[in-house]
């Protein structure tokens, strides 16, 4: 069964959700992230997906505070990104209570230094995101495209040592309109064994099916939750063990 892994944004300290990944179309949803990651706790979460929306736009972790709130709130596992693109970044968001550091944008631009991540902390640490627009990569805050096709970069990565993946495909991210299954059979087919997240479109319990069916292990559902289209309960019902 496909798990829910509850996501949160924040922007200015508070949980957001973007459509599409632009920022000029973000809506607050609540004043507490800490609140927020215990009523997701509550209703049977183990895991959370944690974006510092502001770090993304800066280039550096920003939001630290914010981890360590959920941190000490609660034993949720938590996946953290935005703004990681130094050592000293990602000593922050572990020192600061993260079990792990998506690289996205830096695995594009700077491999050489997610590796040495890779070597200095276990490849079990570390997720590769990859964020798909037209079949490629897109990086800095999903606003420039790289060159990256998406298959050959999971592949590429993988043989590095990485096991998981985030991929959102930034067209439906946030619309409630159905996620990408045919984006993530084909990453399941031509990468096998990658522990694959899906990301993105997610508006109703019928869409979790679908990528159930499609093999996917666990999805990144945000604004759905905040909007009751899922409801909380599937996070106890849809839990995977936290990786």
């Amino acid at each position: 069964m496909t798990e829910i892994i509850p996501a949160i944004d924040i922007i200015d300290g508070k949980c957001v959700r973007l459509t599409r990944g632009d920022y000029a179309l973000s809506r607050v949803y609540a004043s507490d992230p800490a609140e927020m990651a215990r009523l997701f706790y509550d209703n049977g979460a183990r895991r959370l997906h944690l974006v510092d929306l502001d770090g993304a736009k800066s280039k550096h972790v920003v939001n630290w505070r914010v981890i360590e709130r959920i941190a000490a709130a609660t034993p949720l596992v938590i996946d953290f990104g935005g703004g990681v693109k130094t050592q000293d970044d990602l000593h922050i968001a572990f020192d600061s209570g993260a079990a792990m550091v998506t690289a996205g944008s830096i695995a594009v631009d700077n491999p050489e230094e997610v590796a040495s991540w890779i070597e200095t902390y276990g490849a079990e640490k570390i997720i590769l995101g990859a964020d798909v627009r037209d079949g490629r990569i897109a990086v800095s805050g999903w606003m420039r495209e790289s060159a990256h096709e998406v298959v050959p970069f999971i592949s590429g990565w993988m043989e590095k040592g990485i096991s998981q993946v985030i991929s959102t495909d930034i067209s439906v991210d946030g619309t409630l309109e159905g996620p990408s299954v045919d984006l993530y059979r084909k990453i399941l087919a031509e990468v096998p064994g990658i522990y694959l997240i899906a990301s993105g479109g997610v508006g109703k319990p019928e869409d979790m099916d679908l990528l159930d069916e499609a093999g996917v292990p666990a999805a990144i559902v945000g604004k759905a939750l905040y909007e009751g289209k899922i409801p909380l309960k599937y996070l106890g019902e849809r839990r995977g063990d936290a990786c």
